[in-house]
């Protein structure tokens, strides 16, 4: 087992054997969050920033909820809470959290490459919460422990990745990590997010949902980037949900075994059909659940905590 490094900016940065041990890790703090006492004193005098630049809800309070396992102090700094409103720059902001001893950094933020541009400039551990559309890594993480935990492997998976990929740092994240730990990718949607140029990442492409139904043994549906686009990327919402949806009736035609995931926030009724996303192999919510085992297992390796073994079957 292997871990040597204080921040997580994007999971590109590291080897399959180093992104298992972060999974191996969150296995054993899984338990934890299941004790009536549910912490451990590992970060017991380090204290936490969470810098969102961007809104969050399910990330900020799952990285919040993270640090208190591990007995850290935790601050929370919104961009209208900060001199940033007032010009000051990323970095003199971020030095001056670490002047005041700050331990790690967990940043949001709408620029790509936002958080590798503070972690080579700073002593403290720099945690990526999501840059722009270029990766979102504990998201990734919390997928590939999902699909571990109920599968059981992830190499040989068939995972499908369904909707706005051109603009999603999930699913950069998600290719990142799968292939690499042998899962067989398909990125599906229309053209205008889905293009060509995705290939070279060895993911296949489709351009129709109801052509990997019956294949995948994951359905991972991502909701429409609007805050991203610059202009209209498909005819209106009725037709990418007639096209792409996961409706009822498509949901039949899913393997009896087949998990469906969502990074959420979901819009019911567009990109998953409510009866789906509450319905059997939903596994939407354990995705939020091992979200806080996979941050705790990340706050505690970038600490320097050392790797822990896990009784996961994989590989």
């Amino acid at each position: 087992m292997n871990w040597q490094h204080k921040d997580l900016c994007a999971l590109a940065d590291h080897t399959a054997q180093e992104l298992m041990t972060i999974l191996d890790t969150a296995t054993a703090f899984k338990g934890v969050g299941e004790r009536n006492l549910k912490k451990v004193p590992a970060l017991r005098g380090k204290t936490l920033v969470n810098f969102f630049i961007e809104p969050s809800t399910r990330t900020r309070i799952s990285f919040e909820l993270a640090a208190m396992r591990l007995s850290a102090d935790v601050v929370n700094i919104s961009a209208s809470a900060s001199s940033l409103e007032k010009g000051e720059t990323l970095l003199d902001t971020a030095r001056n959290l670490e002047a005041l001893r700050a331990d790690l950094i967990v940043i949001r933020h709408k620029s790509a490459g936002s958080a590798r541009f503070l972690a080579d400039r700073l002593n403290a551990s720099v945690i990526n919460a999501g840059d722009g559309a270029h990766e979102h890594p504990t998201q990734g993480l919390l997928d590939a422990f999902t699909i571990r935990e109920k599968l059981g492997h992830i190499e040989g998976v068939r995972v499908a990745i369904v909707g706005d990929i051109l603009f999603s740092r999930v699913a950069r994240s998600n290719i990142q990590l799968l292939t690499k730990l042998g899962a067989k990718v398909t990125l599906v949607g229309p053209p205008t997010l889905v293009p060509a140029s995705f290939s070279p990442l060895g993911v296949e492409i489709a351009h129709s949902i109801d052509e990997v139904l019956e294949e995948s043994d994951v359905i991972n549906l991502l909701r429409i980037q609007h805050e991203r686009q610059r202009k209209e990327y498909f005819p209106g919402v009725g037709e990418y949900s007639a096209r792409f949806g996961l409706t009822k009736k498509r949901a039949r035609r899913l393997k009896e075994n087949c998990l469906i995931m969502h990074p959420g926030p979901m819009n019911r009724g567009v990109e998953i059909d409510s009866a789906v996303a509450d319905g059997k192999g939903s596994v939407i919510l354990d995705q939020v659940t091992n979200g806080l085992a996979v941050r705790v297992a990340v706050l505690y390796l970038c600490s320097g905590g050392a790797p822990m073994a896990s009784s996961a079957t994989d590989q």
